[in-house]
This record gives structure tokens, sequence and C-alpha cells, in this order.
């Protein structure tokens, strides 16, 4: 799954994701997931697989990708595959196939967070594969969405409103609204990094309308998608378009957000004092400060990310003390 001398500062493919995309899109039909391997692969495999994960997710939110994603390929590398090559039936296979889609793309989404693009692009691409064999097309939606998300993040947002509208495809075919939800969200942040205001409100109503029918229960890895992360989503979004107001507003209701989400809430607190980085540049260090507190534990370059780009915006305001400090506590961070 993962190599180190070969993988090691792989680029970003610009044509890898539009690729995967459309044979996502226009291979006429799943594998059969049937194997005759020597070791007899059951129910139980697939549960502690998923128990598996289930910790590995939330060891990502807590302290961020980069703390554990080797632990997470070594377990793919000596649990998972051993699996796959296992004797099954077809629907225990099918359900191996998804849990190995599912950790291979909590992977990719840690090598994201590390901002290893070419390698977390090799990571989801080959999740949306294990995704197809097992004839998931939520998981397949899901992992296009994280895609689309990416994409946004490297500066690719064409590429990312295409995505989007694969993954909303497959969230349709699953008939998950919330999934359907989040596929509209990511479209949205695409349109907005491309500052088409109208294109986003659009993507933005159809993310709102879906999420009002949002099932009581969800596949495990879409529980986080709730109303705190749909409004960090708006809020990127007016972020994007130099809406302030707005994307204060939606920082604010994202704050409202479950137990866990240690990294996620260290975005959400960089969002809030961005968005009152013009007017209130102390209230911007004070959010700032917060989010620094919780950006030390973590391991996520993504995070730093977020907080330079605070300190970007409050540059026009580096002559008062408070500012000057705040951006020595970033700075020292970076080393």
């Amino acid at each position: 799954m993962e190599r180190r001398k070969v993988l090691t500062g792989i680029s970003y493919a610009v044509a890898g994701y539009t690729a995967a995309s459309m044979r996502w899109l226009t291979l006429p039909g799943p594998d059969h997931p049937a194997s005759s391997g020597r070791r007899k692969v059951g129910q139980s495999d697939v549960e502690a697989l998923r128990s598996m994960i289930g910790t590995f997710r939330d060891l990502d939110n807590r302290v961020g990708g980069g703390r554990i994603r080797q632990t997470v390929v070594q377990y793919l590398h000596s649990e998972v595959s051993p699996l796959l090559r296992g004797r099954y039936t077809e629907q225990i296979g099918r359900s191996v196939f998804a849990a190995a889609a599912e950790l291979t793309k909590l992977a990719g989404w840690m090598a994201y967070d590390e901002e290893e693009h070419g390698l977390a692009q090799r990571y989801l691409i080959q999740a949306l594969r294990l995704a197809r064999t097992a004839n998931d097309h939520a998981l397949g939606a899901e992992v296009l969405a994280a895609m689309s998300h990416q994409a946004t993040y490297i500066g690719r947002p064409g590429d990312a409103v295409d995505l989007a509208r694969a993954a909303q495809i497959g969230a349709r075919k699953a008939g998950l609204a919330a999934l359907e939800s989040e596929c509209h969200i990511v479209e949205a942040h695409g349109h907005a990094a491309r500052d088409d205001a109208s294109s986003c409100a659009g993507s933005l109503t159809a993310a709102e309308k879906a999420f009002e029918r949002s099932e009581a229960t969800a596949p495990e890895w879409l529980t986080y998608f709730d109303e705190a992360y749909l409004s960090a989503k708006f809020a990127h979004c007016f972020r994007e378009l130099s809406d302030d107001r707005r994307a204060g507003y939606y920082a604010e209701r994202s704050l409202n957000m479950s137990d866990g989400y240690r990294r996620g809430r260290a975005f959400n607190l960089c969002l809030l004092a961005s968005a009152r980085a013009a007017e209130e540049p102390l209230e911007a260090v004070r959010i700032g400060d917060e989010a620094i507190s919780i950006v030390e534990g973590l391991s996520s370059r993504r995070s730093l990310s977020y907080l330079r780009d605070l300190r970007r915006r409050l540059s026009p305001h580096n002559g008062l003390p408070e500012v000057g400090e705040f951006c020595r506590r970033v700075a020292a961070l970076m080393v």
C-alpha cells in the first residue's frame, strides 16, 4: 500500500482524478469479489476491521493525520491485504472490500492533512477502486467528495466542481440525502474558489435542501457530517467570496460541534478569527490563541496553513502588540 522510497515526494497528477472519476462513472459493472485463498474470512473479521477503522478515525480527528498515518499504512499491509487475498463468499468479500476502501480513504485523508498531495491522490484513487469492487456507491461518492475537497485546497477549483458532480451521481444512487448534501457543499466550495458567487449560492441552496432530508441514521464514516460541519463549509465558501459577515456567522455556528473533533475545532476557530481580523483584530487574536492551543497538540500541516492564513489577514494590524505576539506564537509552531 505504501513504499517509502518510491512514493516519497510523489507529485499530484493533474489528470489523475479526472481519469479515476470517469472510470467510476462509465465502467459497465462492479467486479465480483469472491476469492479462493487459503485463509477463510468471515463476518467476525469484518467486524474486527470496522472496529479498528473507528479507532483510527477517532485518533485522526483528535491528534491529526501525521501522528498515526504510518500505523494505518502498516495495518493495511499486515492485516487488510491478507483478508483481501483470503477465501470468502461474495457477500463477505464486498464487506471486506468496502472496509478496505474506507481505511485506504482514511490513509489518503491523513496524507492530505500532512499536505502530501501526490500520496493522498494515490490512496484516494485506490480507495475509489476498492469501493467499486465492493459495489458501494455511497462510499465511492464519499471518496470523490474527498478528492473534490483536496482539489479546492490545492488551487484546482474547476476539478473540484467536476469531482463533486460525479460524487452527486453516486450519492443519488445510494439514496443518502446527507451524502448528497455533502457533495453539493464541496461543489459550492469549488465555485466559491473560482469567485463564482451565483453558482456557489445555487449549490449551497441544494446542500441545505438535501440536508433537511437527512436520514436519522447514516454510515459510520458519514457521522461527522452534521449541522456544525455544514456551517463550517458555508463559512469556507463565504470566506473565499470575501464576505466576512456571513463567514463569521456560519463560523460561529460551526463551533457547536461534537466532542472529539479537535482538529476540526482548530479549523473552525481559525475561520471565525479570519472573519474578525479586518474589523476586530484583538478579538481575532483571542480566538486565534485558542486555536493555537489546540494546534500545538496536533500533527497536521493543514492546521498550520490555517494559522498562516490568519496571520496574513492580521498583517495590516502588525503595529498592535497583541497581533505581534500572536504572529510570534504562530512562527514558533512553524519551526
